[in-house]
């Protein structure tokens, strides 16, 4: 293991002695692969890092398409990692102390409608119950469409639900308690239709002699350690396109999250109860939703109504 290597398990590690949740640490863990993989294939290290190599990081990031949320959080984690390797003693500079936070617009989220998500979801189920395949495969389907009804059910984060323990089911459910973002904890619901999904996953892993007691979302063939967040986002857009959704690519785990919180509001719900729910710590971030049910109702309009093509 490289130097460079070492230094950034030591900084996660620092992390997770603080306040970062497990989840947390994944997403920071994938994001300092990316990164390490650029100094490496440009022939850089830690100690000799730039300011003008981190400048040509970022736009390394936006040439290859990356999400403007994506790139903020790289850039956070990178202003983050050389502010310790300074402090801690391992650099003798910070190349990333001019670094300004990056300013994220505030566009409106990408959403499904109820009947896209319903056909999104049926697609997952119908899928997992066709009796021509084989129990792995079925049980796969089954874990896949159990996990999407997690995450619509409750709003919860991509990685906050493929870490949920075993012993969500213990009391069907309904109600429990999760540690997310930040490592603050909050109650999330769940569905009758998420909990029988999740007990049918269950019961199939069982059948094909793997099922771990420790937690709710595993690999059919090693219950050792929870589904991965890129098999998750993998699993749904195949399924998005087998739906025939309009824009399956840009289907994704959050996309969910903002599904559950717009089908919400759509149906009345308080804008500070969707906001303890999802767990956001602005109601400002939470807002965002309004938005968009307002843009769905001019759309309606515009579609609607006599005049609105006029």
């Amino acid at each position: 293991m490289s130097k460079d290597r070492l230094l950034a398990e030591a900084w996660l590690e620092a992390l997770a002695v603080g306040t970062a949740a497990d989840g947390t640490i994944d997403t920071y863990r994938d994001d300092l692969d990316c990164y390490l993989g650029w100094l490496c294939s440009a022939g850089l290290r830690f100690s000799g890092v730039t300011f003008a190599d981190l400048v040509g990081y970022f736009g390394h990031l936006s040439a290859k398409g990356y999400a403007e949320a994506t790139v903020a959080h790289r850039r956070a984690v990178v202003r983050t990692l050389h502010a310790w390797l300074f402090a801690e003693g391992h650099a003798e500079g910070n190349p990333a102390a001019l670094l300004e936070p990056m300013r994220r617009s505030r566009n409106v989220p990408f959403v499904l409608s109820i009947e896209e998500t319903e056909r999104f979801l049926d697609t997952a189920h119908a899928v997992a119950a066709d009796g021509s395949l084989g129990l792995y495969r079925r049980a796969a389907y089954a874990r896949r469409a159990a996990l999407f009804e997690a995450l619509y059910s409750s709003g919860m984060r991509i990685t906050e639900a493929v870490r949920l323990p075993a012993s969500v089911l213990a009391n069907n459910g309904k109600m429990f308690n999760i540690r997310g973002k930040g490592d603050k904890e909050r109650m999330v619901p769940l569905g009758s239709r998420a909990i029988e999904a999740m007990r049918l996953w269950r019961s199939l892993a069982a059948e094909y002699g793997v099922v771990s007691p420790k937690w709710l979302f595993h690999s059919v063939r090693d219950g050792t350690k929870p589904t991965s967040r890129s098999a998750a986002f993998r699993d749904l857009r195949e399924t998005a396109e087998m739906a025939g959704l309009a824009r399956p690519d840009e289907v994704s785990p959050h996309v969910l999250r903002h599904a559950f919180a717009t089908h919400l509001l759509s149906n009345g719900a308080d804008l500070r109860a969707i906001q303890t729910l999802l767990g956001h710590a602005d109601i400002g971030t939470t807002e965002i939703y309004t938005h968009v049910d307002q843009r769905r109702s001019i759309d309606m309009v515009m579609r609607l109504h006599p005049l609105g093509a006029s």
